[in-house]
């Protein structure tokens, strides 16, 4: 029985449990609106682009909160953090869920968004950290294992849950959910609202807290860099790519803020982001192969599903079914990744792992709207084989790359650059679609006169801007690939 700080014993096991149980709601919260997509559009009458806002917002939100991560779990109690954190997804949860469909509160939905990212952001890097300090280290594999199973698994599993409950009425117990779009709130509310009544009876003080100082400097520059960085990105798709004003400008300026932020870490005996833990190579290396594969993989799950609905048209359920097998792979898959992690190396098995993502990519490139669903299931699942073999090995051998007192700080710089790219990537990708849609689409005087050749037009621009973006996907598997193929071995990166 280990003790916490204040020399009481607790159980690990229930703690990590409760963590857990809250992971699972903020895993679903990340991806679950893919498949709702479509159904948010209608609902709130607004294109593509503005209802991704709710996507890459919440990304963005959840990276720049990371930033703080270390900074919090140094500074506060580890229980108390908890019980915020938990407290805040329940209520941005409950915003986004209470919604009025009306295009002019849009910005709530959003805001409740970004609010439930910074619940997310602050609980899900406090718990690896937890993770590092409550188990020794031969025992981290499996927990890590566990922590990387439902981390992932239930972004995995968010869009075929979405689909399931937008298909039809769902009754359990005598209590109707039904078919709207503020059902797929239900269950992430569930876990969460268990998770904060357990919290402050169970969740206990694991951390060793420090008074270290905040630096409003870094925390502004870090926030003002990121948040101008994807803003500019976001606006490609309306405003175009040469757009100086809402493009060009914001994300020349938010690079610059970044470097300025990463001086400032430098310069700082205690940094708000200690950013020198990328001068140890064998974190560095493993973080930008994470970053590559996490990319490849955001540039088509949070695509596919809008695409096999407007281009193939499939229901909500039937698109989620078709991204299921692909979490099913993934969940089954990721143990074994941590064993082969430990058998062939993190070089052999990143390796692998990217040729099976380019392999798995590559087809969809060529996807039309008569490509067989069964083809789509099979590469998507290959797809997610792929990540399984990459996301946890690649994250414990960067944090295995680190001694165990820099943990908070390595586990703070590598979400926040991991949920950064995801939120840039999201953006990125629909920017692109979006970009591509409104340059094919014909004009709405060729509606009138020929509604046939209109209507297949609109298909055909929806199909080359999803293309578009599958090409994306492709490119980063390959960068991926190339960059592991030049990666040392452990031996000489040592």
């Amino acid at each position: 029985m280990r003790v916490d700080q204040h020399g009481k014993p607790y159980n690990r096991t229930v703690v990590f449990v409760v963590m857990l149980i809250a992971a699972m709601s903020g895993g679903l919260m990340q991806t679950s609106l893919g498949t709702a997509l479509p159904a948010l559009m209608k609902a709130f009458d607004i294109n593509l682009s503005t209802a991704q806002q709710a996507t890459t917002w919440f990304l963005l939100m959840n990276g720049i909160m990371v930033t703080l991560s270390a900074y919090m779990a140094n500074r506060f109690s580890t229980k108390k953090l908890h019980v915020v954190a938990y407290s805040l997804l329940t209520i941005g949860i409950l915003m986004s869920m209470l919604t009025p469909e009306d295009s002019n509160y849009w910005w709530l939905f959003v805001v409740g968004r970004i609010v439930a990212a910074v619940a997310v952001g602050i609980m899900l890097p406090l718990m690896q950290v937890a993770i590092v300090n409550m188990y020794e280290a031969k025992e981290r594999g499996v927990a890590m294992g566990l922590m990387g199973l439902v981390i992932g698994m239930a972004p995995a599993f968010g869009p075929t849950l979405t689909g399931l409950i937008l298909n039809k009425d769902h009754t359990f117990l005598g209590i109707t959910i039904t078919n709207d779009w503020q059902s797929i709130f239900i269950i992430p509310l569930i876990f969460i609202v268990v998770a904060t009544i357990l919290a402050p009876f169970l969740i206990k003080d694991v951390l060793k807290n420090r008074p270290v100082k905040l630096d409003p400097f870094s925390l502004v520059t870090s926030t003002a860099g990121f948040g101008l960085f994807l803003w500019g990105f976001t606006n490609v798709s309306s405003e175009g790519w040469g757009d100086i004003a809402q493009v060009i400008a914001p994300i020349s300026a938010g690079v610059i803020i970044l470097i300025i932020f990463g001086w400032r870490q430098l310069k700082m005996p205690e940094p708000f982001l200690d950013i020198r833990v990328f001068m140890n190579p064998g974190f560095t290396i493993p973080t930008i192969a994470l970053l590559l594969a996490t990319m490849a993989m955001y540039g088509v799950e949070m695509m596919l599903p809008t695409y096999l609905q407007n281009v193939r048209g499939l229901s909500p359920l039937d698109s989620g079914l078709t991204l299921f097998w692909g979490a099913l792979f993934m969940g089954l898959m990721s143990p074994l990744g941590g064993a082969l992690y430990n058998k062939v190396g993190v070089k052999r098995l990143s390796f692998v792992g990217f040729v099976i993502l380019l392999l798995g990519t590559l087809p969809f490139v060529y996807l039309t709207e008569q490509t067989p669903t069964i083809i789509i299931t099979v590469l998507y699942a290959l797809r997610m084989t792929a990540i399984a073999l990459l996301m946890m090995p690649l994250t414990t051998a960067a944090m295995g790359a680190l001694p165990d007192e820099r943990a908070a700080d390595a586990t703070a710089a590598n979400n926040t650059l991991r949920q950064v790219s995801s939120s840039v990537v999201v953006a990125l990708m629909t920017s692109v679609v979006q970009n591509v849609i409104n340059n094919n689409t014909p004009g709405d005087g060729m509606k009138k006169t020929a509604p046939l050749s209109y209507a297949k037009k609109v298909l055909d621009a929806s199909l080359d801007g999803f293309q578009s973006a599958f090409i994306i996907s492709l490119a980063f598997a390959i960068i991926g690939l190339i960059f592991v193929v030049f990666m040392k071995k452990e031996k000489e990166a040592k």
